[in-house]
C-alpha cells in the first residue's frame, strides 16, 4: 500500500476524485496519483496527490490537459464547479471546459461506468 494512501483516502472520502466512485464498491483500495505526473516534474507531496479509481488514472495517465483545456485538479478545483451527476442518465456532465476535457480524457462516460453508476445509486453509494 502506498505510504500516503491513508491520509489521501481519508481526505477523499473513500470516492475517487474525478469520476467519484466509491472504493467501498471495489474489492480492492483506490491508487494513489500524482495530479500532475512525476514525469511532468510533479512532486510525490499530498498536495499533489489524489485518490483515483482504476480506470481514470489508467485514463488520466501523464496527462495535465483534456481537450484544449487542464484537467480538473482536485486539489485547486471544487468538483461541483466543474462537473456533475445526471441522475436520470447517470452520465457525468462537464459544467465548464476543465470539466469536458476530464470526461473526454478520462472517459468518465463508457457505457460501463453508467451501468455501474446505476447500481451505485440503487446501493445508495453513488452520487
Amino acid at each position: 500500500m502506498n505510504a500516503f494512501y491513508p491520509e489521501v483516502a481519508e481526505r477523499a472520502n473513500h470516492l475517487c476524485e474525478y469520476c467519484h466512485a466509491p472504493e467501498l464498491a471495489f474489492n480492492f483500495l483506490f491508487e494513489v496519483e500524482h495530479i500532475t505526473p512525476i514525469s511532468l516534474g510533479g512532486e510525490t507531496v499530498l498536495e499533489n496527490l489524489a485518490l483515483a479509481c482504476r480506470s481514470c488514472n489508467i485514463f488520466k495517465s501523464n496527462f495535465t490537459v483534456g481537450i484544449n483545456e487542464r484537467l480538473f485538479n482536485p486539489r485547486q478545483d471544487a468538483w461541483n464547479e466543474h462537473l456533475s451527476v445526471n441522475l436520470m442518465t447517470f452520465e457525468i456532465v462537464g459544467l465548464t471546459e476543465i470539466g469536458q476535457g476530464t470526461i473526454t480524457r478520462l472517459r468518465l462516460n463508457s457505457d460501463l461506468q453508467l451501468s455501474a453508476r446505476h447500481q451505485w445509486h440503487r446501493l445508495d453509494l453513488f452520487p
